[in-house]
Order: structure tokens, then C-alpha cells, then sequence
């Protein structure tokens, strides 16, 4: 095991944590765990990169522990009214859109991988930046203004646009090895 897997291990195990800390209102150390989870995961690309520990496993890991957290933090601060449930819905269906394509791709044997798009990545940041505000209102009592609702507008445009870039590109995958062409379904 890589010193870069660990650290993106811990990073996952920190999820719970920040979960618990929001649950109980301890906006201050969830901030801080969100951080955390961050600078961990520069600190185990880093790792990975400049001492050659790049790993299959990594490259599972390591978007699996990015994405339990920010599904985790947006779920939780939806439920507790500090998010819309219409962004935090689609955002979990976007995600459970890309799984189901990919789990489906595979059972027909016809597996498709999936390469991080540039409008996932801006996504992505968008929701990790949104995140960051929400925490650090609730940690610091603080109003960030307009900021909050442009984000939420932002991922919530980026999240639409990412989840019809993956279908389209999953789309053609399908309709090159048969299935999915005019006479499908």
C-alpha cells in the first residue's frame, strides 16, 4: 500500500467525522475537516506524482473518497435547509446517473471508461467552493453576500451540463458496439 492510498484511506475515514460534526452543529471542526480533506487530497496527488505512486487502486480511491465527501456534505446541508434539495437532488442524481451507466456498460460487457471532462472538473471545483462557503458561514457566522447563490447556481448549471456531457459521451460508446442505435430498446 502507497503512503499516497493511505492518505487518501484517512481521507475517507475523515468523512464520518465531518458528517458528525455537521449533525451536531460543530460548524468550526467540520469547517476544519472539510479543509483537511482537501489539503489531503493535493497532499496525495502530490505524493503519487512525485514519487512515482500512482496505483490502480489510487485511481479508484482516490475520486471515490472526493466524491463520498462532497455527496456526503451536500446531503447532510440539504436536509438541514442550508442547501436547496433541488440542487442536492441533482446533484446525487448526476452521480447515480454516471454509476448506473457505468455498472450497466459493464454487465452487457461492453465496459466504458470514464475520464474526468473539463465541465465535470469545473463542477467539481464549483461544489468543493460552495461547500467551503456554506461551511465557513456556519463556522464564522459569517455572509458571504451573494457568493452563496451564485455558486449555487453555477454547480447547479455545471451539474446539469456534466451529467449531459457523460451521457452523450456514454451514448456514442454504446451506439459503437450496437446497442443504443435507432432500433434499440
Amino acid at each position: 500500500m502507497t503512503a499516497a492510498n493511505m492518505i487518501t484511506i484517512l481521507r475517507l475515514m475523515l468523512v464520518p467525522v465531518v458528517v458528525y460534526c455537521m449533525l451536531t452543529m460543530q460548524w468550526h471542526l467540520a469547517f476544519a475537516g472539510f479543509l483537511v480533506a482537501g489539503v489531503s487530497d493535493a497532499v496525495d496527488g502530490f505524493v503519487a506524482r512525485r514519487f512515482n505512486q500512482r496505483s490502480k487502486l489510487g485511481g479508484y480511491l482516490d475520486p471515490m473518497a472526493d466524491k463520498l465527501l462532497l455527496v456526503s456534505v451536500f446531503v447532510v446541508l440539504g436536509f438541514m435547509d442550508k442547501l436547496p434539495l433541488w440542487l442536492v437532488i441533482t446533484m446525487v442524481s448526476r452521480d447515480a446517473l454516471i454509476v448506473c451507466a457505468v455498472l450497466l456498460s459493464s454487465v452487457m460487457a461492453i465496459p466504458v471508461e470514464i475520464k474526468p471532462l473539463m465541465v465535470s472538473k469545473a463542477n467539481t471545483a464549483a461544489q468543493i467552493v460552495l461547500a467551503a462557503v456554506v461551511l465557513a458561514e456556519l463556522a464564522f457566522t459569517a455572509d458571504f453576500g451573494p457568493i452563496r447563490p451564485a455558486l449555487i447556481i453555477l454547480s447547479a448549471l455545471l451539474t446539469v451540463a456534466s451529467a449531459g456531457a457523460y451521457l452523450v459521451a456514454w451514448s456514442r460508446h454504446m451506439s459503437k458496439h450496437g446497442e443504443g442505435g435507432p432500433d434499440a430498446g
